[in-house]
């Protein structure tokens, strides 16, 4: 848990600089952060990952309101995917969903997934992460 709040921290930092590149003002108050749990059937798992890195890329590439997508691999169990993923807004989120790269995805996968879950993670030190993306400014 400790190596995922660090990663969070890094891409917060990383996502700040490519906000502020934008020009486009961060809510934190509006942001969603969660981290998806993902564990794939093992047959799938190089086809699900080529799926994944390119749905990730090209919504972190297109959507504005997409500020992080990283999709990370259990070093334990390759099958353990972790997605962290952070969202402008909650219309940001909606829109992203309908995107064509995301549909692709979604069905591209759905036979490729044992078992997911969205829990929505709650930032613990909002002044902290205002600071984060002062930094990159």
């Amino acid at each position: 848990m400790k190596r995922i709040l660090y990663l969070l921290f890094v891409l917060l930092t990383v996502s700040a600089s490519t906000q502020a590149q934008t020009l486009t003002p961060i809510n934190l108050e509006k942001m969603i952060v969660r981290i998806a749990e993902i564990e794939v059937y093992p047959e799938y798992l190089t086809e699900y990952l080529e799926f994944a890195n390119e749905v990730d890329r090209l919504s972190v590439e297109r959507e504005p309101g997409v500020i992080c997508l990283f999709p990370m691999q259990s070093a334990e169990d390759s099958t353990q995917i972790r997605i962290l993923e952070i969202y402008a807004s909650e219309e940001a989120y909606q829109s992203h969903i309908q995107t064509s790269h995301f549909l692709k995805y979604k069905q591209g996968t759905l036979h490729m997934v044992k078992d997911l879950k969205l829990p929505s993670m709650k930032p613990l030190d909002t002044e902290t992460m205002k600071l984060i993306f002062k930094k990159q400014k």
